[in-house]
This record gives structure tokens, sequence and C-alpha cells, in this order.
């Protein structure tokens, strides 16, 4: 079964994040394909390369990432949400004339667009988080 997930709380927000990442590696486990990664509203934070938790934490926005690589995810931001939390690549970093960018390796911003492809195109859509 093809799954799809929507991420919309912070990674430390509260505890969907963590839910979404046990979710989605059990998933795996169990041979089903996960198509897309929405992460939108606050969820988008999880993107953001710069948030360093203290080290008896886990690295929930990294866990994503190498989640992803791990089995070829794609991994979509909301760029309108990413915008206004801070959350740039290089290109949008470029076009708000912003100094640096700060967006994670593996994920990509795009539009709504692809939260619809992506509930276009899996057998189930899965939401995490308020």
């Amino acid at each position: 079964m093809k799954f799809s997930l929507v991420i919309l709380a912070a990674p430390y927000s509260d505890q969907s994040v963590s839910t979404a990442l046990r979710f989605a590696t059990a998933l795996l486990e169990l041979g089903h394909e996960i198509f897309r990664v929405f992460f939108y509203h606050n969820g988008v934070y999880a993107s953001n390369a710069l948030i360093t938790p203290p080290q008896d934490e886990p690295n929930i926005p990294q866990q994503w990432q190498q989640l992803a690589q791990q089995h070829s995810i794609d991994m979509v931001s909301c760029i309108a949400s990413a915008l206004k939390r801070g959350v740039l690549d290089e290109t949008e970093a470029q076009r708000y004339e912003q100094p640096s960018h700060n967006l994670q390796a593996g994920f990509e911003l795009s539009g709504l667009g692809q939260l619809i492809e992506a509930s276009a195109l899996s057998d189930r859509v899965v939401s995490f988080g308020a």
C-alpha cells in the first residue's frame, strides 16, 4: 500500500512528529511504500538544518533526513509555511535577499500542489499534529 504523510506540528512541540517518524518506520518495515512526507504549518520546522537539540535528545529533523535517504522518500516543506517561519533554500534566500539559507538536505520547498498530488497518488494519507 502507498502512503503519504502530512506533518503539521513542530518537531519538539508535541509527540506527534516522533509518532509520525515511528509510524513511517513501521510502514516501511511492513513492506509498504511512502510516496511523500509533506511538512505543513509548524511542521516545516523539521526541515530547518539549524535545529540543534541537546545531545541527550533525538535529532528528529536528522532522523527524517536519514529515513528519506535510506528509502528514497520525497520530503516536501510547504514553501508558504516555510518562508513565514524563516526556513529558506538557496533560491529563496537569494530572492528575498537573505544572507543565508537553512533548508535541511533531502527536503525541498514546494507548494500545496505537491500535497494534492500525494493525495491523488497514494492509497492513504495520514496527518500528524494539529
